[in-house]
């Protein structure tokens, strides 16, 4: 046999009798050698023959270009893996956020002939950052994230440190801030929250064979990891952030299985902690005083208390409906101070009304809700301990805030998630947002 007999044996061919499409006639004399269902093979060629009709399939895509299209594939397939209810109400927030920062500071801005945009401009660009912060986490395997959480932990660790040199700046009575370029400052604080989180999932989800729960010693070395930032972040002190992260501590102790009486002894040492921190004078004398204000709401209206009597008023003045953006009077009269970072919600109250502050805490309830059922379909004790930890972390730190400008909670200065103003307020939730994505999408 020839080689181009040969050929002829290897390909596909259509005899006389075989159907041929409508649109590619033969010539009468002429062979048509289909090659489209069989294999590519650059080797395989038609015979050199004028009356030889060659039909061959679309020429398989490159190597690069199969890369990309699978990496396109891949990509599509993820994003339908992710949670869209937990990133919307999250951006939602985010987004009515920057509304209520806009009008907590235009009047103010205007009337010192300075830009009226510039803290809603600051605050889009804080909120693009945490999206972006958010998705390079949720693209990280959270279990990857145990292997580097020593690292992660030395290094915040480090941060709070140079807080507390002449490096750190202090805003507010709490030296808790470092300055950078451009006036952005930033809050190691806020990272504390994470990497407590993650260290804290890290120590109780390691268990012996055969056991349904942690150790003692587990839980010792659990509490031990939290203490450090905890007494770092004291000495700045900044009580909201402790405040915050003992709440972590014992919503993560509770849902490891640990012995109830860690719990019961968690709750009673934080008691204790606070009243000895203030018998000892740990507290700046602001902080005892915004206490006693709360004990006492009439306390000193002029004063200490001026802040929460002031958002009260706001709150309470917008009855039903609200009276407008940018129409608020306690808000467009610049009454109520700092109302775009730990007064916001005097502005939703004031201004969107009850209805408007009732969707917000309601788009805050659905994140939680998400949350609980991320931590609770979670594949591992790992990954349901990090989606409790920031559960807790949002659903206290919520309530603090929400409850401040309520008056049925002290005045702490802690943010309200997604919604006040602050760099790294926000760039921490969203990071919060990604841990939960990254839990979620690889429970699914």
């Amino acid at each position: 046999m020839s080689p181009a007999d040969r050929t002829d044996s290897r390909i596909k061919t259509s005899g006389p009798a075989s159907s041929q499409p409508a649109s590619s006639p033969t010539a009468p004399g002429e062979r048509t050698i289909d090659l489209r269902g069989g294999p590519d093979d650059p080797k395989l060629k038609a015979p050199n023959h004028p009356n030889v009709v060659v039909v061959t399939r679309r020429p398989a895509p490159s190597g690069r270009v199969a890369k990309v299209a699978n990496r396109m594939r891949s990509g599509a397939t993820d994003f339908r893996r992710y949670d869209p209810v937990l990133f919307g109400c999250a951006l939602v927030l985010s987004l009515l956020g920057a509304v209520l920062v806009w009008s907590a500071t235009r009047g103010r801005l205007l009337a010192a002939d300075d830009d009226p945009n510039n803290f809603l401009t600051r605050h889009l660009l804080n909120m693009i950052i945490g999206i972006s912060l958010g998705w390079v986490v949720t693209r990280v395997d959270y279990r990857t994230l145990r292997a580097y959480t020593p690292l992660v932990y030395g290094f915040v660790i480090t941060m709070l440190l140079v807080v507390l040199s002449p490096v750190g700046t202090t805003i507010n009575g709490a030296k808790a801030w470092i300055t950078l370029p451009a006036g952005f400052t930033i809050q190691p604080g806020e990272f504390a929250k994470i990497i407590v989180i993650l260290a804290m999932a890290m120590v109780l989800s390691e268990r012996d064979i055969g056991r349904d729960r942690p150790s003692d010693a587990d839980v010792r070395q659990a509490l031990i990891w939290a203490a450090a930032p905890v007494a770092l972040i004291m000495l700045q002190p900044d009580l909201g952030t402790v405040l915050i992260i003992g709440t972590i501590v014992i919503g993560i102790v509770a849902v490891s299985n640990a012995r109830s009486r860690w719990v019961v002894g968690l709750i009673a040492a934080a008691i204790g902690a606070a009243l000895l921190a203030i018998a000892l004078g740990v507290l700046d004398q602001y902080q005892i005083d915004r206490l006693l204000t709360f004990t006492d709401p009439d306390r000193d209206l002029q004063g200490i208390g001026y802040n929460t009597a002031q958002a009260r008023i706001a709150i309470g003045g917008g009855g039903l409906l609200g009276q407008g953006l940018f129409n608020g009077n306690q808000t467009q009269g610049a009454f109520v101070p700092y109302q775009q970072t730990d007064f916001v919600f005097s502005v939703a109250g004031e201004e969107l009304g009850l209805i408007g502050a009732s969707i917000l805490i309601a788009l805050v309830g659905v994140i939680l809700w998400r949350g609980i059922q991320i931590a609770r379909l979670a594949r591992d004790p790992f990954g349901r301990l990090v989606a409790t930890g920031v559960v807790t972390w949002f659903a206290f730190q919520a309530f603090e805030n929400i409850g401040m400008n309520l008056g049925i909670m002290p005045v702490t200065g802690v943010p309200l998630p997604f919604v006040s103003y602050g760099g790294t307020s926000m760039f921490a939730a969203w990071i919060g947002i990604g841990l939960l994505q990254s839990v979620h999408i690889r429970s699914r």
